[in-house]
């Protein structure tokens, strides 16, 4: 009770947390590298004051001494470009092969110039040379490691995402099926009294045409229990005629719709075989010609077409009712929308589930207007 009281707390506070220590790790990164690129740059002048007294002892033909060829030879890594003050141009830690390129030594120069401040060599006013100089490699690597570890959180992120999202569907569908069960066996026992109490009316020489219409509802209620079993559980799927299964479904919900709803049906005259849960798939297709009769608000067109190719069949259910906006082709299958005030939404998240989890087939929106109407697919993968 008290971690469902404060979950969004805990949630809100876990967000924030991850945001300050990813901040607190990339400006790290960040300090990290400028201090190592300063760093660099610092060896880069000591190079440079070893090379001018270099220049400066070959000027005077004085003695070189060692320490400055050792911080000459030192430098392994980082790329350079020497410029002597008559344009003579010393290369370093560069591919060797285009060295004597022109124009990609001078792309370089530019390219070093925007990386580094280039470093002037001077003896008393006179400019010796210009050292330009890149990145080393490790400073390159360095520098695309925020990318890195940021891409690595957010895989990290994603990973712990979908962990919860498959805990959550998990339990949903734990609960879901719970609670067809348990709605199976509570319509179950007063069903079977019913059906006691309608033989002893029978045998009290009741009008039969009332007994006939209370059977139909108690067979109606049989049914509704066998689709709520079968949904808390795994249906059994068997080799069915999709085509007469369709027929019978539209025929009995067209039997108890106003005059107002115009059926039209559009079917192969030969039988076209699935493997079907006929309880289930009955329940899919009340559930679309339900929801097409309240889009129209109770006047118009549905048109069911079962339309057979190569390997699947599709079932088009259509209607002349309000539409549905194209950035809600997919929301409206999630359970718990509804464009209606009453009602819990389940009848086409429902359908789904029994088209796409128990029958591995499609549903989905194949055509909606507004104000003109929606045109539902259903297809199923055919068996010979």
């Amino acid at each position: 009770m008290i971690f469902t009281k404060h979950r969004n707390f805990f949630r809100w506070f876990i967000v924030v947390a991850s945001f300050a220590i990813v901040s607190l790790i990339l400006w790290n990164t960040y300090v990290f590298f400028q201090n190592f690129k300063a760093e660099e740059r610092l060896k880069m002048k000591n190079w440079s004051f070893a090379q001018t007294d270099i220049l400066n002892a070959s000027n005077l033909e004085g003695d070189i001494g060692e320490l400055p060829l050792q911080v000459i030879r030192s430098n392994t890594t980082t790329p350079m470009i020497l410029v002597d003050q008559n344009g003579e141009i010393q290369v370093n830690n560069i591919n060797t092969e285009k060295t004597n390129d022109t124009a990609y030594i001078n792309k370089l120069i530019v390219k070093f110039s925007n990386e580094n401040n280039p470093i002037e060599m001077r003896f008393q006013d006179d400019v010796l040379a210009t050292l330009y100089y890149g990145n080393s490699p490790l400073l390159n690597k360095l520098k695309y490691y925020p990318l890195a570890l940021l891409l690595i959180i957010l895989l990290f992120g994603t990973v712990v995402y979908l962990f919860y999202r498959s805990s959550k569907n998990a339990t949903e569908n734990k609960l879901w099926s719970g609670m067809a069960k348990e709605t199976a066996h509570q319509i179950g026992t007063p069903l079977s009294s019913l059906v006691g109490w309608t033989e002893i009316l029978k045998s009290e020489k009741i009008n039969p045409e009332y007994i006939t219409e209370i059977e139909k509802d108690i067979n109606r209620l049989q049914t509704i229990t066998e689709r709520f079993s079968k949904i808390g559980s795994i249906p059994k799927l068997q080799k069915a005629d999709i085509v007469a299964e369709t027929l019978d479904s539209v025929d009995y919900l067209k039997s108890r719709s106003s005059k107002l709803i115009e059926f039209k049906i559009t079917s192969p005259e030969n039988p076209i075989y699935v493997n079907l849960n006929s309880q289930l798939y009955s329940w899919t297709i009340e559930n679309l010609v339900k929801n097409a009769i309240d889009a129209m608000k109770g006047k118009g067109k549905i048109t069911i077409e079962i339309i057979p190719s190569n390997s699947d069949i599709k079932i088009n259910v259509a209607d002349t009712g309000k539409g549905i906006q194209k950035n809600k082709f997919n929301t409206i299958f999630d359970p718990g929308y509804t464009s209606k005030k009453r009602g819990w939404g389940l009848g086409l998240s429902l359908a789904k589930r029994i088209i796409e989890d128990f029958h591995n087939g499609k549903i989905k929106v194949l055509h909606s207007e507004v104000k003109k109407g929606t045109t539902i697919q259903i297809s199923l993968k055919l068996v010979s």
